[in-house]
């Protein structure tokens, strides 16, 4: 298939193009490189600059077949001091996107959700039932896109699935030996700020809140390795027969606390992480953890690298490469 990519010079676009030419299609990416990397782009992908809100009517025609859309902001932090530039990029520019796609007849659509828009969760593991609760102006532009998937498919006939991922961790290993992995600038997640700690680029690492009712104190979260994220795409894509709004969740099940992640960041590296606690962030949920029954069931889709321990050996690698 001629597929297009927005946000495809950032890490999560980046594999899943890399994945995507691997599997013998075409791919258009798409990408101010705001955040992205022109180098992240694979070789054999046509790479074409520009935000999502200009150039979009110039790039998609009805040629292609299917538009998989990563373009957005994820600062969920940044969101709560910036509530206009996630609206504004994140809401307005899916629109955008979806009027090019009605105009141009492309009628498949694989949406980067977010699992932050369950807010905090009455239970976990989180079924794609639970009710949403946004903490953050991030969170709640990935859910206004959501909803306007759901009406585009209504009205215009639109097949769309939003994958909604819980935590993204790793590197994706080519086939001719290269490595695609996580370089934002400035860094916010977790894995790789404790790995620049661990390679002296950082003093120390801040953990954000030691007084959620968890079992030690930190946020618990669900990592998925960005390969599993990656494959999940692509079945998503193979589903598209006809119009509708799927939401599937995607994680391993499996929640990990701030400081276990710090010893396996440690046990990994052979480097001492040292910790400085911090007062809470706004809008961040004591635990989110996923249940990706759904997916498993209707995608065939099963995680090939669950261990916390192999995601973060590959970010390390790719950090050291």
């Amino acid at each position: 298939m001629k597929l297009l990519v927005t946000g495809g010079a950032g890490y999560i676009g980046s594999c899943v193009t890399a994945l995507l030419l691997d599997a013998g299609h075409e791919v258009v990416v798409l990408d101010d490189l705001s955040t992205g990397h022109a180098e992240a782009v694979p070789a054999g992908a046509t790479f074409v600059p520009g935000r999502v809100h200009d150039a979009i009517g110039d790039v998609l025609d009805p040629s292609f077949e299917g538009v998989l859309h990563f373009a957005a902001f994820i600062a969920a932090g940044e969101s709560v001091q910036k509530p206009e530039k996630y609206w504004h990029n994140n809401a307005v520019g899916t629109l955008h996107l979806l009027d090019a796609m009605r105009a141009a007849g492309v009628k498949r659509l694989v949406f980067s959700s977010t699992a932050n828009v369950y807010g905090d969760p009455d239970s976990v593991p989180i079924p794609e039932t639970a009710a949403v609760r946004p903490p953050n102006p991030y969170a709640t532009s990935k859910l206004a896109a959501d909803h306007a998937l759901t009406g585009f498919a209504v009205a215009h006939g639109l097949s769309a699935v939003s994958l909604r991922y819980f935590n993204v961790a790793g590197a994706l290993h080519r086939p001719d030996g290269t490595m695609i992995g996580e370089r934002h600038d400035p860094e916010t997640h977790l894995i790789p700020i404790a790995l620049q700690v661990a390679a002296g680029k950082r003093e120390k690492l801040q953990i954000f809140g030691d007084d959620y009712d968890t079992f030690d104190g930190t946020n618990i979260r669900d990592y998925i390795h960005v390969a599993d994220l990656g494959a999940a795409h692509l079945l998503a894509l193979g589903t598209m027969d006809g119009a509708g709004h799927r939401i599937y969740n995607l994680g391993n099940g499996t929640g990990f606390s701030n400081r276990q992640v710090v010893e396996v960041v440690r046990s990994v590296t052979g480097h001492p992480v040292p910790l400085e606690m911090a007062p809470r962030r706004p809008g961040d949920p004591a635990q989110l953890v996923a249940s990706s029954d759904k997916a498993k069931r209707e995608l065939a889709w099963t995680p090939q690298y669950a261990d916390l321990a192999v995601m973060v050996g590959d970010a390390w690698a790719f950090m050291n490469r």
